[in-house]
């Protein structure tokens, strides 16, 4: 056969590859730590969200969907996003997605096409290079490693590589596979170049509501002259525990709804009718839920960055999502190679995410598996 060029231009998923093999060795009989996916391994959905879905089939909440969403949704999700500062926008400025990553590909689809340039902060999460590339798209990358992932330091960078060329941005924070979150200073300064340059931006907010010691995420929306050129994404997967539900959604100027409505509607259709009203629940009634677990995630995240500095290991503190960067040899994928292979350990190369000499662990499991398998690695002297 005579693939596509798209196709062809593109790599497998490198944490869904990581964590197929993982799989494949469970299935051995090999007892493998993974670190790889950020799923969420030991907190189940709440049970009032589990409760909502049950019930919404029960009173036949199974067949199609509005293609945007169910009004009770949409409305839950304005009300959520004004609660962040984002008061720009309507019921009118809301696309329900089948996951959050769906949504960035009918806005990649809706926005890019052959030849425009989309501009990624290093290290930046293993799709959006993929989907830019899926629509035809150059990339300029803005490296952040020496900084320690911290974006302000890099504006200079960033101020280096856009131009009046660059038709999109994609800002992640809190960040994956960092887990930084990027301070008013840094994202006032893209707001700054945006403007100047007439710059489209991705607002990936999936983990805004994980965040430790105090740190607040703030929308990039919020900022003065970025409403309408800010296209906010979000969904349920991270904070509500709710990965395999595939629920999330975006908002932008009602343009974009209707442009990027043709991709879903012509793909997806909608989001799943009782899914939709789980997500309900979900927004109103799961703050202690959400709570808690974020609350249990910061401990994790403490536990394995005091572990890797006692063990001679300079990590940076994660301020939000539930990864770490942990610096390694240089050759990054023979190193999470050996990882899996020797130690039972699975984690993914920083190369995926344009940072090489780093490997990227989820910490999204219960505390004493997260210590065994760093105590793997330190017992096969990959530390």
């Amino acid at each position: 056969m005579d693939f596509a060029e798209r196709v062809t231009r593109i790599e497998p998923s490198a944490t869904v590859a990581i964590s197929n093999q993982a799989t494949e060795l469970e299935a051995d009989g090999v007892d493998v730590v993974d670190f790889s996916i950020g799923d969420i391994v030991d907190f189940d959905t709440p049970e009032n969200v589990k409760q909502a879905a049950t019930e919404a089939m029960e009173a036949g909440h199974t067949g199609y969907t509005p293609s945007s969403g169910i009004s009770a949704l949409k409305s839950a999700i304005v009300d959520k996003l004004h609660d962040d500062g984002l008061t720009q926008y309507g019921t009118e400025n809301v696309m329900v997605t089948p996951g959050g990553k769906q949504g960035l590909f009918e806005v990649f689809q809706a926005l890019i096409e052959a030849g425009d340039e989309v501009a990624l902060i290093d290290p930046a999460w293993v799709s959006y290079e993929a989907m830019a590339k899926i629509s035809g798209a150059d990339l300029t990358r803005v490296d952040t490693t020496e900084y320690d992932f911290a974006l302000e330091p890099a504006l200079d960078n960033l101020a280096d590589a856009v131009s009046d060329e660059t038709d999109l941005l994609v800002v992640n924070s809190p960040g994956n596979p960092h887990g930084m979150v990027y301070s008013d200073a840094a994202l006032e300064g893209v707001r700054d170049l945006a403007v100047e340059h007439d710059i489209t931006v991705i607002s990936d907010e999936i983990y805004k509501e994980v965040t430790y010691d105090g740190v607040a995420a703030t929308s990039m929306g919020t900022f003065e002259g970025m409403e309408d050129r800010t296209i906010t994404l979000n969904g349920f997967s991270k904070a509500y525990a709710m990965t395999g539900w595939r629920l999330g959604y975006y908002a932008g100027p009602e343009e974009l709804i209707d442009q990027a409505g043709k991709v879903h509607g012509h793909s997806v259709t909608c989001a799943v009718n009782f899914v939709q009203h789980a997500g309900v629940e979900a927004l109103e009634n799961t703050n202690e839920a959400v709570e808690e677990m974020r609350s249990a995630f910061e401990s994790r995240r403490d536990t394995l960055v005091e572990f890797f500095r006692d063990h001679g290991k300079d990590v940076a503190t994660p301020e939000g999502a539930f990864y770490i960067m942990l610096p390694v040899a240089d050759d990054d994928v023979s190193w999470a190679e050996e990882a899996i292979q020797q130690a039972h350990v699975a984690t993914v190369p920083g190369s995926a995410f344009g940072a090489p000499g780093y490997v990227r662990l989820a910490y999204a499991n219960d505390e004493a598996r997260l210590r065994e398998g760093a105590e793997r690695l330190a017992e096969n002297d990959l530390l």
